[in-house]
């Protein structure tokens, strides 16, 4: 990682845990939709409310999408976290945007990629948080489907899940983030947001949420 990358990991995280985006809660685990007990949530929308912020994600993401996809010829965003900051940063490309669905409508033209992308296209997709990776590559996939190349991912942020990772590479998709999950933990132990003892605790929860148990 160059080192202005890591500067910006290390500014995002600053500011995602200004804003309380995220919340890491090592004695009192959140629950996710998947079941796993974690000590972390992150909520990358909150970003969308702070006018600053918001343009901060948006213009680092589109200096991803210039520095390593400059072939990219639009923008799709994955739904529906991404919608909003996939057009944002669309708009300031200038690129045709386009969404994907986590299935086809069931209705009307039953569409599951919404908007316009030309067959054959070259399409960067625009992504808001990765944990294990699936419904992010199922969107690559849908898109690989209709017709179009996708060169590449951006988000905002990953937990950097082992699973994501061998996923990601099987799937052929690089993916590059503002954030991760290290760099919030070293950044929230930095200003006394969490504490000293609880560090090993969130590193055995990354190694393996599905399987981790709270210890209080």
């Amino acid at each position: 990682m160059n080192s202005n990358m890591d500067s910006i990991k290390k500014i995002f995280a600053k500011k995602l845990l200004e804003v309380k985006a995220v919340k890491l809660q090592p004695q009192e685990p959140f629950t996710w939709a998947s079941g796993w007990k974690s000590p972390i949530y992150t909520d990358n929308r909150k970003t969308l409310s702070f006018p600053s912020l918001r343009s901060f994600v948006k213009l680092e993401l589109c200096h991803l999408i210039l520095e390593n996809f400059p072939e990219a010829e639009a923008v799709a965003g994955v739904a529906t976290g991404a919608i909003a900051q996939g057009a944002l940063v669309a708009d300031q490309l200038g690129l045709p945007f386009s969404y994907v669905r986590p299935k086809p409508k069931d209705h009307g033209m039953g569409n599951q990629i919404e908007g316009e992308v030309k067959k054959g296209a070259k399409v960067v997709v625009v992504e808001d948080l990765i944990s294990t990776g699936g419904s992010s590559l199922k969107a690559v996939q849908a898109l690989r489907d209709y017709g179009v190349e996708v060169v590449g991912m951006v988000a905002s942020f990953t937990y950097g899940f082992p699973v994501a990772e061998e996923a990601f590479r099987e799937a052929g998709v690089r993916l590059l983030t503002l954030s991760d999950y290290e760099h919030v933990v070293s950044e929230a132990a930095k200003t006394g947001y969490i504490r000293e003892e609880d560090m090993p605790v969130l590193a055995e929860w990354r190694k393996n949420p599905g399987e981790w148990k709270s210890t209080e």
